[in-house]
């Protein structure tokens, strides 16, 4: 998923990099970097790890400059190591130019080949890196036409920053498929994948950038166009956002990632109530808003069941199974006074490979659960992410090998239900709008070179 943030035109440029990485941490924690400029000179700090870990007063006060870009990695493609860090700095024709990456690419490896066959030598195993090639071969062109040469060369989902020298410049594929909104900051702006970034910073909400817009900010100027035939291109937001992805307090597709998840546990509340239950809790923090939805409409008490340990990081952005496994352990905590002898109603954000909700759901029962009834407030995960979600491989999907009366039976609850795709759709203010491949196996964007795996949204195989 990631988290990118660029800033334009501000004194404290890096440390407000900093307070908008810190705002988007929940899109990875794997790793964290930040470059400026201050005029001349080029600054760089990344490293492995949280970004309070990483950055102190003594390394940001390193990054001089009033310009800045910044991001936080959660790795889909490329693996969890240092080389694999961003933003990626390269030095190109005299001039520095750095890249913040949020998203997957579809036709890597197709430009991959391409480019190594010109003769490129690739330092990392990002994606990423195959964009500040193509920039590099690409002819020497004012920045309107250079972007547009190389950007048009990319499939699948990319919102991007990128810092060269002192100008920062934001885009977003065709699709919309990851989030990237503008702020007014002081004289300059700030680009960030969600508004809470902007919260943090004091920014002013200005607006999302379009999907296929590209912005070049200059100072307090920017300069706006679109990639060629990108009004045409079909909209796919990336629906996991609002369901698990986004901060809560965001505002991302035009729309309050709050309210829809409230929305999204209501009609949950419709399709799948539970006779004769005591209450309803959530699985913290995922499924919290959504469960506060579910309680509402229908009338039930709400009751935070299990406390959350706040110094646990999320654990689907966890990069092994041994670290989400022990991240599950210590992460929540049942409250044994709420839950014994009661008929409880458990609402979670989704379930993708069953492990976790069959640990939780065990400590629940061991906690004199009577009854445990959980209500998922999405459709069931059949089909891997190509587009910036670690959903790698149908065999790790529960979904797709199992009914819902199997995952029932496998993390050991007494119902299950989900929301169904129609009842999820009705509740996004442009239902047409939204990628699904995840519950559908229609993807907006083919895949090259898998062809056989994948449907085209729309194409029959």
């Amino acid at each position: 998923m990631c988290g990118i943030v660029g800033i334009s035109d501000h004194p404290e440029a890096s440390k407000l990099a900093y307070l908008g990485l810190y705002a988007l941490q929940h899109r990875g924690e794997e790793a964290a970097g930040i470059v400026s400029y201050d005029g001349k000179d080029v600054h760089i700090v990344k490293d492995r790890g949280l970004v309070v870990d990483i950055f102190d007063a003594k390394t940001l006060e390193s990054l001089k400059g009033s310009v800045a870009i910044a991001h936080t990695r959660y790795s889909t493609t490329g693996s969890s190591n240092k080389k694999n860090c961003q933003p990626f700095l390269v030095t190109h024709r005299n001039r520095a130019l750095a890249v913040a990456h949020n998203g997957n690419l579809t036709n890597t490896e197709e430009l991959y080949h391409r480019l190594e066959e010109d003769g490129s030598i690739f330092q990392t195993s990002m994606d990423s890196e195959i964009i500040v090639h193509l920039l590099a071969k690409a002819p020497n062109a004012e920045h309107k036409k250079w972007f547009v040469n190389v950007l048009s060369q990319l499939k699948g989902a990319f919102s991007l920053v990128f810092m060269i020298e002192g100008a920062i410049v934001g885009a977003r594929d065709p699709q919309g498929f990851r989030p990237l909104v503008l702020g007014k900051l002081g004289n300059g702006y700030i680009l960030a994948s969600e508004s809470c970034a902007l919260d943090l910073t004091k920014a002013e909400f200005v607006r999302e950038i379009d999907p296929g817009e590209v912005v070049i900010i200059r100072g307090d100027k920017i300069d706006s166009f679109y990639l060629p035939g990108s009004e045409k291109e079909k909209k796919a937001h990336c629906i996991f956002e609002n369901i698990y992805f986004a901060r809560p307090d965001s505002t991302i597709f035009n729309d309050n990632v709050y309210l829809v998840r409230k929305r999204l546990g209501a009609q949950l509340a419709k399709e799948a109530p539970a006779k004769g239950a005591d209450f309803v809790m959530p699985i913290p923090d995922s499924g919290v808003y959504a469960a506060l939805g579910y309680a509402q409409e229908l009338g039930l008490p709400y009751e935070m069941g299990m406390i959350r340990n706040h110094y646990v990081g999320r654990t689907f952005t966890q990069p092994t199974q041994f670290l989400r496994d022990f991240r599950v352990r210590v992460k929540l905590n049942p409250m044994r006074e709420v839950i014994a002898g009661k008929k409880i109603i458990v609402v979670e954000d989704s379930i993708v490979r069953g492990t976790t909700s069959r640990s939780r759901i065990r400590e629940i029962r061991a906690a004199g659960a009577k009854e445990i009834h959980m209500r998922i407030s999405c459709p069931p995960i059949v089909s891997p992410c190509f587009y910036g979600i670690d959903f790698p491989s149908k065999e790790e999907l529960i979904a797709n090998e199992k009914t819902i009366a199997e995952i029932a039976k496998f993390i050991e609850v007494d119902s299950l239900s989900y929301l169904s795709l129609d009842g999820m759709l009705s509740v996004m203010k442009d239902s047409k709008a939204f990628c699904h491949a995840c519950f559908t196996g229609k993807y907006p964007v083919l895949v090259p070179g898998n062809t056989s795996k994948y449907v085209l949204e729309g194409v029959k195989k």
